[in-house]
């Protein structure tokens, strides 16, 4: 398992967007990044799709027990969150599963903040609603 979702229907694009961003804000996790990749893929290819945004999610206190455990372990920091319209009315939010973190360093003390951000991904995905699903 690398992720988990939630699909949230009848709701616009941009409210899914607001909805998730509060639902991070709720969990001690601030929106480091920002990609707009419908936009990047208009400006670099021509190509067109539906809306699709990556959020660098951190929680600074989380990042700097992970940091100070395992400094080069920011290549794998911010967790990412993704909002991508599937069709109108319907989109997805996905959560990276941070204990893809602890499997790749393989430090205990990792294992920790993995666990902690885990449970507030998971709060912030289930208080959105929808219908949850494991990403395998």
């Amino acid at each position: 398992m690398y992720g988990f979702t939630t699909t949230l229907n009848d709701t616009t694009y941009d409210q899914a967007l607001a909805r998730t961003i509060e639902a991070l804000k709720a969990e001690g996790f601030g929106v480091l990044s920002d990609i707009d990749v419908q936009k990047a893929m208009k400006e670099k290819l021509g190509a067109d799709m539906p809306p699709y945004r990556i959020l660098g999610a951190c929680n600074p206190p989380l990042a700097h027990q992970a940091l100070r455990a395992a400094p080069d372990i920011g290549l794998l920091l911010p967790c990412n969150v993704i909002v991508r319209e599937e069709a109108p009315g319907r989109v997805v939010v996905g959560f990276l599963d941070p204990q893809i973190m602890v499997n790749l360093v393989g430090k205990p003390e990792v294992q920790v903040v993995a666990d902690a951000a885990q449970q507030r991904l998971r709060r912030a995905c289930e208080s959105l609603g929808g219908s949850a699903s494991q990403l395998t």
